[in-house]
């Protein structure tokens, strides 16, 4: 018998006692003995009651399950940073197994959980933290531990995904489909985490630090929202064969890392493209394996369960089996991070300009003087003595681009510059 401590009976608190009770009997089988919940950690006892929870095991105090020696694993599933890191913590120095979904808390303290985790020789799993029911961090760990990974590149916030995706296909505007998107449970009533790129920054820091063997906190991601995305946006990407997604990027780039998260145009024919609504897909491409991708459904009560109950049945055999198969920490070096003044891409710029002639050579005269390469430029409109520009430079650095940006700005042909998106894949 292994016995689970549960802190929080939530959403996927809810669906781990459901999944648990609905496939009891082969879990067992493949765990190699039988996992039952003893006792629940939660507030609104009601939440418990309602999903067959009996009142007995129902606790108000963490102590009850971090000083109970008959439970073997605990399953965090509260959120946030705190209390949720000194309730691990506490397990962990008790001896206790630990299974998260916390993203926040791994992002900002994997390093401090980890080397814990290690000194009272217990396991620390997390998969459901990163794209809820997709398998990803396990592969990354375990199947493609072989393979030097070069990029991982992921949609990794449903939210977001559904709202581009309605903006594209429907020409809707932002503030429309965010209002319909809250009406259907998929964003918050304070959306600002998802549609700000923080969700989204939080998974990638963690994917970046398994795939590149390397430390990477929150602090070191580049983060930018999908807020500035207009619909006309949408529609230009379109006409020159693009999409436009919120992508979660991290990359090595010779022996230094690059983590970010943004909007980008990505071609037709990248597997992320056909990324829509609420899903989510995790692209990796290692030098063994090549390109891979992942697709699945990000978040929800089930996806989610289905990853926490996948870590509980793995530490459940390595309890069973008195082993300990998954590798641990990997992070054995510490490479540079690269600030986003550094980044080589190519760009989308829309501005509005003076409809004069002349003011196309004033503005490439600018762009030349800072090394930025123009491929294309297209106008599109001309309204009230002012034409709306739409350019694709070549592949330019950065911080050369905002520097060019920077003059663009002061100069009286330029009314505003509209729009400024990376091109991607």
């Amino acid at each position: 018998m292994i016995n689970i401590g549960l802190l929080g009976c939530g959403t996927v608190g809810g669906g781990v006692v459901k999944l648990l009770a609905k496939n009891q009997e082969i879990i067992a089988k493949k765990t190699g003995a039988e996992i039952m919940i003893k006792k629940v950690l939660e507030r609104d006892q009601q939440k418990c009651l309602q999903i067959g929870i009996d009142h007995s095991m129902i606790v108000s105090r963490v102590e009850d399950i971090i000083d109970d020696d008959a439970i073997d694993i605990v399953v965090e599933l509260i959120g946030g940073i705190e209390p949720a890191y000194s309730f691990i913590t506490a397990a962990m120095n008790k001896g206790k197994h630990v299974v998260t979904a916390n993203k926040d808390l791994i992002a900002i303290k994997g390093k401090e959980l980890f080397d814990t985790a290690q000194a009272n020789n217990v396991d620390f799993y997390f998969e459901a933290s990163v794209a809820g029911g997709i398998p990803i961090i396990y592969p990354l760990k375990q199947s493609l531990a072989g393979n030097h990974i070069e990029e991982v590149i992921g949609i990794l916030n449903g939210t977001t995904n559904y709202i581009l995706t309605k903006m594209s296909q429907e020409g809707r505007d932002y503030n429309e489909v965010l209002y319909e998107a809250q009406a259907l449970g998929y964003a918050e009533s304070d959306p600002t985490a998802d549609v700000g790129g923080l969700d989204a920054a939080r998974k990638i820091a963690i994917l970046s630090s398994i795939a590149f063997n390397s430390r990477v906190t929150l602090d070191d991601v580049y983060v930018e929202g999908i807020t500035a995305i207009t619909p006309r946006d949408i529609q230009y990407a379109r006409e020159l064969g693009y999409v436009v997604k919120l992508l979660a990027i991290a990359k090595e780039v010779d022996g230094k890392i690059q983590a970010r998260v943004h909007p980008a145009f990505i071609p037709f024919n990248h597997p992320l493209a056909f990324v829509n609504d609420v899903f989510n897909a995790v692209f990796v491409r290692g030098d063994a394996v090549g390109e891979i991708m992942h697709y699945g459904r990000g978040a929800g009560e089930m996806p989610t369960a289905s990853a926490v109950l996948g870590d509980i049945i793995e530490v459940g055999r390595n309890m069973a089996y008195h082993t300990s198969a998954r590798i641990g920490c990997t992070c054995y070096e510490e490479k540079v991070i690269l600030t986003i003044s550094e980044l080589n891409a190519q760009y989308y710029i829309r501005m509005t300009v003076t409809d004069r002639p002349g003011v196309l050579a004033g503005i490439a005269g600018v762009f030349g003087n800072n090394d930025v390469s123009i491929a294309s430029v297209l106008q599109k409109t001309s309204r009230e003595n002012m034409a709306e520009l739409i350019l694709i430079t070549h592949t330019v650095k950065e911080k050369d681009l905002q520097d060019s940006l920077t003059v663009l700005k002061g100069m009286s042909i330029v009314g505003e510059i509209n729009n400024v998106v990376r091109l991607e894949g």
